[in-house]
């Protein structure tokens, strides 16, 4: 999963930067609101973490600016503000979430877990493919034929993504920048190899290749 963070107090974003990362999320942060947005505009992400009070733009108007520009990406708002009047207008101008400070790291991940999930198909974790199979994407489970097969993490990451951009070719950079961003260096041949991993277990008729373009899961 690719997170944006817009955070101004240090201490926060790097707790939050850190804990992702353990995690395996890919994390892109900003201080400010205008580099927030900017970074929103630019990049494609899953969830953004957007605090409320921030240097040069606040992030209510961030937020307000993103959805005027059909920005759809699902936001958590991170605030000191308790008052429900100031949690009914984020979710007025646009916010999925809410969470005031202070708050549990554990309870964060769980709301980004539950906005990505509802982002990809629905609320529910199990998404049907068809007569392709089933993924349960708490026990992280592929079901085809009855039989159930156990997906790694990283083919788990790749077909979510898939699904995420279903009916849509993603290319082997779009991969490369989603899956693997955080790390320094990656082998030539690791995204093909756990590509041709993970169409090996759930079927190359779901998972379609287009030579030179990259692959699509039409749902």
């Amino acid at each position: 999963m690719k997170l944006l963070i817009v955070e101004d107090d240090t201490n926060i974003l790097s707790f939050l930067k850190n804990g992702f990362t353990d995690i395996g999320y890919t994390i892109d942060s900003a201080k400010d609101g205008e580099d927030g947005e900017y970074l929103a505009t630019l990049n494609h992400y899953d969830v953004i973490v957007l605090d409320w009070m921030l240097p040069l733009k606040s992030g209510v108007d961030v937020l307000e600016s993103l959805r005027d520009k059909d920005i759809k990406t699902p936001i958590i708002m991170l605030t000191a503000k308790s008052e429900i009047d100031d949690k009914v207008k984020g979710l007025a101008k646009g916010a999925d979430d809410y969470l005031s400070k202070p708050f549990s790291f554990k309870e964060l991940n769980a709301r980004i877990q539950a906005l990505y999930r509802r982002s990809i198909v629905s609320s529910s974790n199990i998404i049907k493919l068809k007569e392709f199979g089933i993924l349960d994407m708490d026990a992280k489970i592929f079901t085809k034929d009855h039989e159930k097969i156990i997906l790694s993490k990283k083919e788990y990451e790749l077909i979510v993504f898939l699904i995420k951009h279903k009916n849509g070719i993603v290319s082997n950079s779009m991969i490369e920048e989603q899956l693997w961003n955080n790390e320094s260096y990656i082998n030539s041949n690791v995204i093909q190899v756990t590509m041709y991993n993970l169409r090996k277990k759930v079927g190359k008729e779901l998972i379609k290749s287009f030579r030179g373009l990259g692959y699509k899961i039409e749902i």
